[in-house]
C-alpha cells in the first residue's frame, strides 16, 4: 500500500515536470549542448584528427546553441569541416529554439503536434494563446531560411571571388546562418577585419543581425499592417529603441575612436563610418568585429557593454535583457520624474505587471553579470573591466572578446559556460515564472501600506 503511494507520487512529479515549459524548454537547451558537446569531442571534428577535450568542446557547443561566438580556438583554423557542419546546425537550431526545429522534424514526418507541444511552442515564443501556433512556426521557419538565403547570395559575390566557389558558397552559408542567427561565429579566421571597408558584406551582416534580433513577432506585424501607426506597441517600442541604440552608439564609436591608431585613425571616412555602424550593431547581440575589439578604448569599451547586456528584442535570435526592457524601464524613470500616474506610450498604457517584470529582469541580469564577474577575478589574470565585458558579452550571448576567452581556466570556462546558458535560456523563461508567482499568489486581502523613504 505505501509502495503504491510513493509510485503514485513520483509519478504526478515527472508527470509536473513534463509539463512544465519552462523546464522543459531549459532541460532541451541542455540536452541540446550536451549532444553537440559530445559531436565535436569527435577526433573527427578537427582538422589535426584528435579530440579537443570534452570541457572545450562542451564550451564550444553551449557558444553555438546558446548563439554566443565565444571560442576557445580559431573556429576556421581548428575546426574539420565535419566539425563546422556540427557548429552552424547547433546555432541554427539554438537561434530558432528547439522545438521549432522540433516541430519542423514532426511536419516532415507528418506527425500531428500534441497540446503538451504546442504549450512548450507557446512559452518559447512568448505568446497569449495556443491559437495558430503551428501556422506562426511555419512562418519563422519558412522566414529564417528565405532571410538566410537571401543573405547567402548577398555574401557569396564578394566570398565567391575571394576563396573560390566551393569554399565561397560554404563561407555565405555560415555566415548568414550565423548572422542571422545573432551568434558571431566566424571561419574567416579573423571574423570581418579583413572586409571593414567592403560595403556590401558590412550591411549584408549588419541586416541579418538587425532582422535577427527585431523578433518574429514584428516582422508578422510588419508584414501585416505595412504602416508605423497600425503597429502595435511592441513594435512600436522595438523599432524606436532599436534605432535609437545604432544611431546614438554609431555617433559615439566614431567621435571616440577616429583618432585611435588601434582601430578607425587609419580608414577614409567611408571605411570609419562603415566600421563605426559595424561595431554599433553587433554587439547586439552578434560577436562580429571588423576592427580590433582589444585596442578599442575604454570608453568604447563601456558602451559596447552596455549595449551587450541590452541585447535584442523579445522572441528573437537575440539575447541580452531585450529592448522592451529597457525601453519600459526608461519610460518608467521618465514618468516618475514627470509625476505622471501612469507610464504611457504612444497613447497606451503600460501595465505595472509588465514594469514589475521589467525590474526583475534587469536586477537578475546585473547580478549575474556583477557575481561572475567578481568571482572570475579571483581565479582569471585579466583585468576586471576586461572580466566584466568577457562576462556581459556571455550573459548577452554576443560573443565579443577582448582575448580573455582562450586563456580562461577550467574553472572560468565553466562559469562562462554557465552564464551563456542562463543569458540564452533565463530571459526566455524568467518573465513566466514571475507572472505564475504573481498569480499563484493572489489572496482576498491585502496588507496595509507602510512608508518607505528610498533615493
Amino acid at each position: 500500500m505505501v509502495g503504491d503511494i510513493k509510485l503514485t507520487f513520483i509519478r504526478k512529479k515527472i508527470n509536473a515536470l513534463e509539463l512544465n515549459p519552462p523546464r522543459v524548454l531549459a532541460l532541451g537547451f541542455a540536452g541540446l549542448i550536451i549532444l553537440g558537446g559530445i559531436l565535436l569531442n569527435l577526433p573527427i571534428a578537427t582538422k589535426s584528427g584528435e579530440s579537443i577535450g570534452f570541457l572545450d568542446a562542451l564550451f564550444t557547443s553551449a557558444s553555438s546553441v546558446c548563439v554566443t561566438g565565444l571560442v576557445v580556438v580559431n573556429t576556421g583554423e581548428f575546426w574539420s569541416l565535419f566539425g563546422q557542419i556540427v557548429i552552424i546546425c547547433l546555432i541554427q537550431m539554438g537561434g530558432l529554439g528547439f522545438m521549432t526545429m522540433a516541430t519542423l522534424v514532426a511536419l516532415i514526418l507528418g506527425k500531428k503536434i500534441t497540446l503538451k507541444e504546442r504549450l512548450i511552442i507557446k512559452e518559447q515564443f512568448n505568446q497569449e494563446t495556443m491559437s495558430g501556433l503551428v501556422r506562426l512556426t511555419k512562418y519563422i521557419i519558412l522566414s529564417t531560411f528565405a532571410i538566410e538565403g537571401i543573405g547567402a547570395i548577398l555574401l557569396s559575390t564578394r566570398f565567391i571571388p575571394k576563396y573560390g566557389f566551393i569554399k565561397g558558397v560554404w563561407f555565405s552559408i555560415f555566415h548568414a546562418i550565423s548572422a542571422f542567427c545573432n551568434a558571431g561565429f566566424d571561419i574567416t579566421g579573423n571574423s570581418m577585419v579583413p572586409f571593414v571597408g567592403d560595403i556590401v558584406v558590412n550591411l549584408t551582416i549588419c541586416l541579418l543581425i538587425i532582422i535577427g534580433g527585431l523578433g518574429f513577432s514584428v516582422y508578422i506585424d510588419v508584414s501585416r499592417n505595412k504602416k508605423f501607426n497600425r503597429f502595435t506597441l511592441h513594435t512600436k517600442l522595438v523599432l524606436v529603441i532599436t534605432l535609437i541604440l545604432i544611431v546614438i552608439s554609431t555617433i559615439i564609436v566614431y567621435l571616440i575612436e577616429w583618432d585611435n591608431a588601434g582601430t578607425l585613425y587609419n580608414l577614409s571616412i567611408k571605411d570609419r563610418t562603415l566600421a563605426s555602424f559595424f561595431q554599433a550593431v553587433v554587439p547586439r547581440t552578434a560577436g562580429f568585429n571588423s576592427v580590433d575589439i582589444g585596442k578599442l578604448k575604454d570608453t568604447t569599451v563601456f558602451i559596447t557593454i552596455i549595449l551587450m547586456f541590452i541585447g535584442g528584442s523579445p522572441i528573437s535570435t537575440a539575447g541580452g535583457i531585450k529592448t522592451t526592457t529597457f525601453g519600459a524601464i526608461v519610460l518608467t524613470t521618465i514618468s516618475v520624474i514627470k509625476g505622471d500616474r501612469d507610464v504611457v506610450l504612444f497613447k497606451k498604457r503600460i501595465s505595472q505587471e509588465i514594469i514589475n517584470r521589467s525590474l526583475a529582469i534587469l536586477s537578475v541580469g546585473i547580478c549575474l553579470v556583477t557575481v561572475v564577474s567578481l568571482i572570475l577575478t579571483i581565479s582569471e589574470e585579466a583585468t576586471f573591466l576586461d572580466l566584466l565585458f568577457e562576462t556581459t558579452s556571455a550573459f548577452g550571448t554576443v560573443g565579443l572578446t577582448r582575448g580573455v576567452t582562450p586563456s580562461l581556466s577550467k574553472f572560468g570556462r565553466v562559469l562562462i559556460i554557465l552564464t551563456m546558458y542562463s543569458g540564452r535560456v533565463g530571459p526566455l523563461t524568467m518573465a513566466f515564472a514571475f507572472a505564475k508567482k504573481q498569480k499563484s499568489k493572489l489572496n482576498n486581502y491585502r496588507y496595509s501600506e507602510g512608508n518607505l523613504f528610498v533615493g
